[in-house]
């Protein structure tokens, strides 16, 4: 294996891990608050890079500057991302919050399984693709590999901005605060005075927007077909767990831990490709039952 593929690798994993992360961010922030594992979250994905593709497609057939291409992935994140999340909140988790778990479940599966429909009916079965941005951004050279600016640069700086971003709203901000009081108690934040419903709201359409945001980032190098939201979905589930439910710096590592074991595994082990994520997910919750970065007594975000 030469310095090259050891080159090549590194950069596939650390981009892919990036969107990787911000699924999964999206996912354990709704966990970490309101306790219920939303599988729904998955579409939530597969919508963000539909609706930006076709934003990028809109784009390129009014013969707009083509420098929006890249605010627009942005857009398109915020506005389905936030609109799906809330209205998941209002008419669904809200509903079951304090209900069993194995019925969560099942509820947020239903949702998945409306969202995969209705982007079936919206976009059909064939795949959807803009790669304008990559083209503008060009490439650049790495230890001998052209390599695309946007996989390099762009990905993994919106996904350490995204990890700050929220670190920084969580701790320094008055809201932020009331988020992390819901997480460790909602019955005692709601006494306290502080808005639950406000804050559910907030944080699922927060947290579908990151999901969302993974998805339009994926959309300029990857073609969305129908079932793409599953497999994310399993793929950020298997980095959650890894982690801990609702850990957010362990999401990040174990998101890098992932991406770069499944691109390794590309080029020195093929057949292991698709395994290896299940694989390290198994090993660590052998060893592990509550997550690499996780405690038994504590609740946190």
């Amino acid at each position: 294996m030469n310095a090259s593929i050891v080159a090549l690798a590194l950069m596939d994993g650390v981009s892919y891990a990036a969107l990787l992360f911000l699924v999964a961010l999206g996912l354990t922030l709704i966990f970490g608050v309101m306790r219920v594992l939303n599988v729904a979250h998955g579409s939530l994905y597969a919508w963000g890079g539909y609706f930006a593709a076709t934003l990028g497609l809109a784009i390129t057939s009014l013969s707009l500057p083509p420098w929006l291409a890249l605010p627009a992935l942005f857009v398109a994140a915020m506005v389905i991302g936030g609109l799906l999340g809330t209205v998941l909140e209002l008419t669904l988790l809200r509903r079951i919050l304090d209900k069993d778990p194995i019925l969560q479940l099942l509820v947020t599966f239903a949702a998945f399984m409306v969202l995969e429909d209705l982007q079936r009916l919206i976009w059909g079965v064939q795949p959807v693709f803009v790669s304008g941005v990559v083209d503008q951004l060009g490439t650049l050279e790495v230890a001998g590999v052209t390599y695309t600016r946007y996989q390099l640069l762009v990905l993994p700086t919106v996904a350490v901005a995204a990890f700050f971003g929220l670190r920084w709203f969580l701790g320094r901000t008055a809201l932020g605060r009331q988020v992390t009081a819901v997480t460790h108690h909602r019955e005692v934040a709601t006494a306290m005075g502080v808005n639950t419903g406000r804050v559910m709201m907030l944080t699922m359409a927060l947290g579908g927007m990151l999901g969302a945001l993974g998805g339009a980032l994926a959309s300029p190098t990857t073609s969305f077909t129908p079932g793409i939201g599953a497999d994310m979905m399993v793929l950020s589930f298997a980095v959650v767990a890894t982690a801990g439910l609702g850990q957010i710096g362990g999401a990040a590592l174990a998101a890098l831990l992932i991406g770069l074991a499944r691109s390794f595994a590309v080029y020195l082990m093929p057949e292991l490709e698709v395994l290896m994520p299940y694989l390290i997910m198994v090993l660590v919750l052998l060893v592990r039952p509550e997550g690499l970065f996780s405690t038994v007594a504590a609740r946190r975000i």
